[in-house]
């Protein structure tokens, strides 16, 4: 395999010299750069990628960090993120952080020890601080998708988490229901927050009191712990629609309600945040704000190439993506509405 020691030996220059050509960085005189390319295309020389990262000391890898590969809005980021950094000439790492934070540090630990040019992160929640510092303070480019950190300033791709999550509570005041319960996330991720803001602000707006024995935080990836649906179904005035934070507490509220012979939505309405993609084309069934994943994925590689290639401005930069209502068969008037 022909080198660029082979080219510099024949073109009687330094490899140095090879590699500023190859490059098309440094000076280099116009007869000194033309006897080198013709050398080049003598020996039919392809400029090796991982060549040109070696002096430029980088890896050309790039390091995507999820909270949840199994989640189809992760999957799709990530299918976003992939073709975007394979049409720019990296190559991605993948890392899942099951939204732990102990196991988030583990994935922070490999970026660094395998140099890693930049990283995509999708944090656990407001304690990733700690591991965004630590990419900071070794000067590793990262992009912030979904959520953000309070203190840390950085490029963002985000969701409008408050406002879809209050689209989605108004459909179910439109529809009649005045008792809707809310299964939300951890308090420390953002999204979280939003989404409860969202949901108080929709009561608010259509002066339904406000009661806090309808709302149970559980964490995103809650599929077990559902014995607070007993405590929903049997209270005095129990809930006729549930908000559900994202499509795994949605699908987990549902099983739950199945094994209560809890029809939805006959007896009991279930909306929730994030869809399903492909996996559920061929039986829509669940109404949800919609986020167009893909372009999280995209958009933040994107803006993270950017940043590495100094094509970024010295202020960080933030994208909010809008979400989509979609309305499906899970969302219908109460029972005895028409």
């Amino acid at each position: 395999m022909v080198t660029i020691y082979d080219i510099a030996k024949l073109a009687n220059v330094s490899a140095m010299t090879v590699s500023r050509v190859i490059n098309n960085t440094g000076r280099i005189s116009e007869s000194t750069r033309a006897r080198v390319k013709q050398v080049m295309e003598e020996l039919n020389y392809v400029p090796n990628s991982m060549a040109r990262s070696l002096v430029k000391q980088e890896t050309k890898m790039l390091s995507l960090l999820i909270t949840d590969i199994t989640n189809p809005f992760y999957t799709t980021l990530a299918r976003g993120a992939e073709d975007t950094a394979m049409r720019n000439g990296y190559k991605l790492l993948f890392g899942n952080s099951d939204e732990d934070y102990a196991k988030e540090r583990d994935y922070v630990d490999m970026v660094l020890s395998t140099r890693a040019d930049g990283v995509l992160f999708a944090p656990a929640g407001d304690g990733s601080a700690e591991h965004l510092r630590m990419l900071q303070r070794r000067n590793v480019p990262f992009v912030i998708l979904d959520r953000e950190v309070p203190g840390i300033e950085a490029d963002h791709v985000l969701g409008d988490s408050r406002e879809g999550a209050r689209r989605l509570v108004e459909h179910l005041l439109d529809l009649g229901h005045t008792r809707i319960a809310m299964v939300g996330g951890r308090q420390d991720v953002s999204t979280a927050r939003l989404r409860y803001a969202g949901y108080l602000e929709a009561l608010k707006l259509a002066d339904i009191p406000f009661d806090p024995a309808l709302v149970h935080d559980v964490g995103y990836t809650a599929v077990e712990g559902m014995a607070f649906v007993d405590d929903l179904l049997s209270a005095e005035a129990p809930p006729t629609a549930v908000f559900a934070a994202n499509n795994f507490l949605a699908l987990a509220v549902i099983r739950a309600l199945r094994v209560r012979d809890v029809r939805v939505p006959d007896d009991l309405s279930v909306v929730c945040f994030d869809d399903f993609g492909e996996s559920i084309a061929l039986d829509p069934f669940l109404t949800v704000a919609r986020q167009p994943a893909y372009e999280f994925g995209s958009l933040g590689m994107q803006l993270l190439i950017e940043r590495i290639q100094g094509a970024a401005g010295a202020a960080p930069r933030k994208i909010v993506l809008p979400s989509e209502l979609v309305v499906r068969q899970s969302s219908a008037a109460p029972p005895g509405v028409v």
